[in-house]
């Protein structure tokens, strides 16, 4: 892997790094109690901008290892896939055990972009966001090793 591209990541990751941390008083006070409309708010704000941050790191890898990104109406969910299998040019970004919790990160930050507020429950986002700092450091490991063997 160039240099240019492991900054690139790296730098992704220093900026999902500080939203997570910008955000611990947040994840602190959901634990303590259930989130009022504001609080569910701020909370969507972080998941939605924790996903665009991994998707911003997919993009930068698939394009250039695979040269172009997809450019259909689910180019989301197919640069996502992508992220889950080697092909001749690069090995596998994310291990497979990690597929089904990124998707709903995913589907989350989609419902998110087309929601009104009033329609956000925590019921649904909860365990994202009490899962967020475990299922990052498996992300960040994984980036980590990809970028050792590319």
């Amino acid at each position: 892997m160039d240099n240019a591209l492991k900054k690139k990541i790296s730098y992704e990751i220093s900026q999902i790094d500080k939203l997570i941390g910008d955000a611990k008083p947040l994840f602190d006070l959901c634990k303590l109690k259930k989130p009022d409309f504001i609080e569910i708010s701020a909370a969507s704000m972080v998941l939605h901008s924790f996903y665009n941050g991994i998707e911003n790191i997919l993009i930068l890898i698939i394009k250039q290892y695979d040269g172009q990104l997809p450019n259909s109406n689910k180019w989301h969910m197919e640069l996502l896939d992508k992220a889950f299998v080697s092909n001749e040019k690069r090995k596998q970004i994310f291990e497979n055990a990690l597929q089904e919790t990124i998707e709903e990160y995913m589907k989350f930050r989609h419902f998110v972009r087309h929601a009104y507020g009033f329609q956000l429950e925590w019921d649904r986002m909860e365990d994202l966001m009490m899962g967020i700092y475990d299922f990052w450091k498996n992300i960040k490991d994984n980036l980590n090793n990809f970028m050792e063997i590319n």
